[in-house]
């Protein structure tokens, strides 16, 4: 896997990750919920509404999304069109490392909030990954291409970056 792609996941994957983790509010057990709510999803209306079919000849390449009206979650199809809000989920894993970190400014401490490698040879290997034409040992002039190529793919990717990051 591509250290691109390890950062994408550290932040996606947590963002994503995320409605899953949070609870119902339900005070009962949780043998319990999943006993009401299946009860309650069989005994309500069918479980999943398609969204209605594009008209004959028509050319719409929109996914359809699918809402899971026992639960009143959407579909994976609507929430890999949502974006990620980079921001968020960075300054999140900065306050849990416990470190005073810059990631905002610094791929070496936004590497290290995710708990990646963020060694020299790490940061090259990306600098090669992201494009990267210039000197690699002028680590200062490589170490900016990294963190503003790597906001731009983020957002790319669909994730939602903060426009001053983007310049």
């Amino acid at each position: 896997m591509s250290i691109f792609d390890r950062i994408k996941d550290a932040i996606f994957g947590e963002a994503r990750a995320e409605p899953a983790a949070k609870t119902s509010g339900d005070p009962s057990p949780p043998s319990m919920q999943s006993t009401v709510h299946e009860e309650a999803a069989i005994s309500s209306a069918p479980a999943a509404t398609p969204a209605p079919a594009p008209a004959a000849g028509s050319t719409s390449a929109q996914p359809a999304v699918v809402q899971d009206t026992a639960n009143g979650r959407a579909s994976d199809t609507e929430r890999e069109t949502t974006s990620i809000d980079v921001e968020t989920m960075l300054d999140r894993a900065v306050a849990r490392s416990g470190q005073q970190l810059d990631w905002r400014h610094s791929i070496v401490d936004l590497m290290k909030a995710l708990g990646m490698d963020a060694s020299l040879a790490e940061r090259k290997e990306l600098a090669s990954e992201l494009g990267y034409t210039g000197d690699p040992g002028d680590s200062a002039k490589m170490n900016t291409f990294l963190h503003k190529a790597l906001m731009k793919k983020l957002s790319e990717n669909g994730g939602k970056v903060p426009a001053e990051l983007l310049d």
